[in-house]
């Protein structure tokens, strides 16, 4: 640690954008560190959750992070399970994505529950009767899996050899359980991906939540974002260093599995949407919509920010292939795949809880919408777990050997 500390210090001295990018991260992590201690201090009461609209910015937030961080279990299942050895290179790095995504959505989470002293709870008190409880046993031991898939990258890395040179050994001994585990990692992922949609969609009195297509959409639009992240954050991380670290037709391969990922969640979400709001015209659910597009501006950010610019555009760019072998676009539809996750996930949980719950009929018509718009503390919060996030990314792409299996080769502009 002193001599990754030395290093970095090294680093941030001879380039003067290094340090001032460290300093940038280390804004955002006080911002949220400040924000976070009002919320530990005061309570729930510095925020603008209310009893009708429990979930928000926090649980976008955690939703999101774990939505982006599904490529460590579609890519390294690609590799692992399927034995497709070409997909080798990116492992790694889907797995450290994932490990940096699932310890972003806890940092929210701590903040939610209220009393996270109370964390332990879960793993004592079982409720099995709970989605929420199984999502949470899966989400702790999916979070070992990635760490026990990540320590061969850690133990690997100079600063650990330096101290303990028999590191890559011990890597190389875990490495042999890998296929194992991702067996395991695989199951436990899909579990809590589609509970987490389950969630949602087991919930009656919620019109615009009841319904069995919530899971299947959880999981395709997590694999489709989270495969397509994984692939822009190496392109961007390919230019800062000047050098590639996967082949073009490596790239192509994963900018055509997260197209057609994307294509496949587009398909069902039109489908979905002329079950629900066409095809089915169950009163509950045309009174909770037409409330909910009369006072609020979800038919914008539905169609234009989580389907055009979140979905469709980039899955054009992901299966062009003149478009993909460009950085920039390659870099934009991550962008753009960031964007529309974290639409969908702020659509679907506050299309549910603002318009009233349908308790009998007619009742939707009874109470008006209920507002919700984020506290400074809360958007402190979630500026506080960015910038853990891109802390996280900065110092893991400096100092493991996310790529050290790759075929490196000269860089070449697009």
């Amino acid at each position: 640690m002193t001599t990754a500390i030395a290093t970095l210090r090294r680093q941030a001295q001879a380039y003067p954008v290094f340090a001032t990018w460290l300093i940038f991260l280390g804004a955002l992590l006080l911002i949220g560190l400040i924000a976070g201690a009002s919320v530990l201090w005061v309570g729930l009461d510095v925020t603008n959750l209310s009893n009708r609209v429990p979930w928000g910015l926090w649980i976008t937030v955690d939703l999101s992070a774990i939505a982006l961080g599904a490529g460590a279990f579609s890519l390294s299942t690609i590799v692992y399970i399927f034995r497709v050895k070409s997909f080798q290179p990116i492992a790694r790095m889907a797995v450290f994505v994932g490990f940096v995504g699932y310890t972003s959505a806890m940092l929210a989470l701590v903040m939610d529950i209220g009393r996270p002293d109370r964390f332990w709870h879960p793993m004592v008190y079982w409720n099995v009767h709970s989605v929420l409880w199984e999502v949470t046993m899966c989400v702790i031991f999916y979070s070992m899996v990635l760490v026990f898939e990540l320590a061969p990258a850690v133990l690997e890395s100079q600063a650990v050899v330096r101290r303990f040179p028999r590191g890559p050994q011990i890597a190389h001994l875990l490495h042999r359980f890998t296929p194992v585990v991702s067996v395991v990692g695989l199951g436990l992922s899909l579990l809590h991906q589609s509970s987490l949609g389950a969630t949602y969609g087991v919930l009656a009195a919620r019109p615009l939540w009841f319904k069995p297509s919530l899971p299947v959409m959880f999981i395709l639009s997590a694999v489709a974002a989270g495969a397509t992240f994984t692939l822009a954050l190496t392109v961007v991380y390919e230019n800062v260093i000047g050098r590639r670290q996967i082949t073009s037709q490596l790239r192509g391969h994963i900018a055509m599995f997260a197209g057609l990922m994307t294509l496949a969640y587009l398909y069902l979400k039109l489908w979905d949407f002329l079950a629900t709001f066409y095809y089915s015209h169950l009163p509950a659910r045309v009174e909770a919509n037409s409330l909910l597009e009369s006072t609020t501006p979800y038919g914008t950010t539905f169609w234009w920010l989580e389907i055009v610019l979140g979905a469709l555009i980039p899955a054009i760019i992901l299966l062009t292939p003149s478009l993909r072998r460009q950085d920039v676009w390659v870099m934009l539809a991550g962008l753009l795949a960031i964007g529309g996750v974290i639409a969908n996930r702020w659509n679907v949980t506050l299309s549910g809880l603002v318009v009233p719950m349908d308790w009998s009929p007619g009742a939707a018509n009874l109470f008006a919408v209920q507002p919700y718009t984020p506290s400074l503390a809360e958007w402190g919060v979630a500026i506080g777990v960015l910038g853990y996030a891109l802390m996280m990314f900065t110092l893991g792409l400096r100092f493991l050997p996310l790529f050290n299996h790759a075929h490196h080769a000269p860089h070449d502009a697009h």
